[in-house]
Formats: C-alpha cells, sequence, structure tokens
C-alpha cells in the first residue's frame, strides 16, 4: 500500500512540532521529514530538543524518515556569479564548512533515528557542466563518509542548484557511483523549472532514485513558476506514481507543498495537496 509509505515535512503544516505531529497523524500519514522545528533550521536544534523531537514523534508512532539539510547549498568558487535559492534560516558558507556541516547533519539523523540525508549540488553556475568533475568530487568525498557511517545522501533536483533538473542529477549520481548517494526525485522541482517531469524527466533518474517529494507546480503564460496542490499543475502524477510503482520503487513517498492559499496557512496549503493526492492513488487503486 502506497499509503503506508506517505508522510510529510512537518514545517509544511506549521513551523510548531506538535502541532504539526497531530495533524499528521489526524491525517494518517505515517512519517515525517524534519527540516525546520519552531523557526530554527535542523541544523542548529540542540541536543536536548534533538532527543524531544524523537520522543514526540515516536509516542504518535510516526518516525523520521529523512533530514532535509541545506548541506551543499553553498557556492562552489565565491568568487563567481552563481543563481541563490532557499536556505531555510542557514548563513552562506563556504565549501568546507558546508563538509563539516555533513557532519553534522549525520550526527543529527542518527539522533533522529534516520539513515537519510537530502543533499544539494552547489548554487548554480551559468554553465554548471563546465564545473561538473568538480561537483562530483566534493559528492563523492562526501559519499565515502556516508559509507563510512551507514547513511544514505539523496541529491535533490533543485533549479536553484547545479543539479538542477533530473538530467543533472542523474549524471552527477552515476558519476559519483556510490551506494551512498541516490537521487531525491521532486517533479514538482522539474515542472517548476519548467521541465517536464514524466516521462521526460523521470527517465533520467527512475534507476538510481531513493527517495520522492511531492508537490505540484506550474509555469504561467509570463514565465513565473508556481507551486500549486497537486492537480492542479503540470507533474501527470497518476502515471508518475504508477511508472515508480512498477519499475520496482520500494522507498517513501514526502509531501512537500511549498504552497500556501491566499489568506491560509502552510496546514491548509498542506491538506489541499494532501486531497489531491488522495484522489490520484484511490483512481490508482485497481492498477496498483
Amino acid at each position: 500500500m502506497i499509503w503506508n509509505r506517505v508522510g510529510v515535512l512537518t514545517d509544511e503544516v506549521s513551523p510548531h512540532l506538535e502541532e504539526a505531529l497531530d495533524w499528521i497523524v489526524d491525517n494518517q500519514l505515517k512519517h515525517v521529514e524534519i527540516r525546520s522545528v519552531d523557526g530554527r533550521n535542523i541544523m542548529n536544534v540542540p541536543d536536548e530538543a534533538l532527543v524531544n523531537i524523537r520522543h514526540e514523534v515516536e509516542r504518535r508512532e510516526l518516525f523520521v524518515s529523512a533530514i532535509a539539510s541545506p548541506v551543499f547549498k553553498c557556492s562552489l568558487d565565491p568568487e563567481r556569479q552563481v543563481s541563490t535559492g532557499d536556505t531555510f534560516g542557514q548563513q552562506e558558507e563556504d565549501i568546507e564548512e558546508h563538509h563539516r556541516k555533513l557532519l553534522q547533519a549525520i550526527r543529527i539523523a542518527k539522533q533522529l533515528g534516520t539513515t537519510r540525508i537530502r543533499i544539494f549540488s552547489f548554487w548554480r553556475e551559468q554553465d554548471p557542466l563546465r564545473y561538473e568533475a568538480d561537483i562530483i568530487l566534493h559528492l563523492k568525498r562526501a559519499a565515502a563518509i556516508a559509507e563510512q557511517e551507514n547513511v544514505t545522501l539523496l541529491l535533490e533536483n533543485e533549479p536553484s542548484c547545479n543539479g538542477g533538473y533530473a538530467e543533472e542529477v542523474g549524471r552527477l549520481v552515476r558519476g559519483v557511483n556510490s551506494r551512498a548517494l541516490q537521487v531525491l526525485w521532486d517533479p514538482g522541482n522539474e515542472a517548476y523549472g519548467g521541465k517536464s517531469a514524466y516521462p521526460e524527466g523521470y527517465e533520467y533518474i527512475k534507476d538510481v532514485s531513493g527517495h520522492v517529494h511531492l508537490k505540484d507546480a506550474l509555469v504561467e503564460q509570463d514565465g513565473t513558476p508556481r507551486c500549486v496542490p497537486i492537480g492542479n499543475g503540470w507533474v501527470p502524477f497518476a502515471e508518475q506514481i504508477i511508472a515508480l510503482e512498477k519499475d520496482g520503487y520500494k522507498g517513501l513517498y514526502t509531501i512537500e507543498t511549498h504552497y500556501i492559499p491566499d489568506g491560509g496557512t502552510p496546514a491548509d496549503g498542506t491538506m489541499l495537496t494532501l486531497q489531491g493526492l488522495r484522489k490520484v492513488l484511490s483512481s490508482l487503486e485497481a492498477q496498483l
């Protein structure tokens, strides 16, 4: 059952952990990803608070599926002009600091009972392909540590990074060639960047995916990208989910809404996406 594998990022429901967890239980989701809690990035949460996070999650019979870290959301070279994106409260730091941050993320993940850590591929260069060898070297260094620590790094397709799209992130993961590095496939990010998530994008990553984020998006006629509830955007989720399952994907699905309706709350936006997902999955019952 796919529903047994669906969770949500807690701060997509509420910045307040217990409020988010109660909502998640009420809506019968099974796991949580942690990105920020009470307005603090998970990387900045002290140890005693981590103990409490795990306790509150587990006493509701949920589990932490991944740490949504900001690792490698930084410039390869601070002297070059690059595109940037959301850091969820983290300051700009250099590469060596991010390699140290990876060690911290591994420690936090273990404290929260998970082996999965979301990472990125550095702020987007004007010509990402030109710097791909450097990116792969840094990711190989990170993957070697992850192998030693028995954790899995999940490289997300993020339009503000060099692995912005499926073709790029798939090529990076294959270039690293480590059991400890897989793609975090976000078809909504692909659509947000104006690309076709399925079938075109999916073809590039289907054999190297270890985790899936669920959001929908579109690009307005004036070129403005926008996240929307599942079912209102460009991602054909019914076809995408069928393909994932038929291709043997056994991993988890995490809702990452990135949508708040006018006058509403993050929980309102996540509810609309959850309703859209339920509609998709109910239409697939006979095919899965």
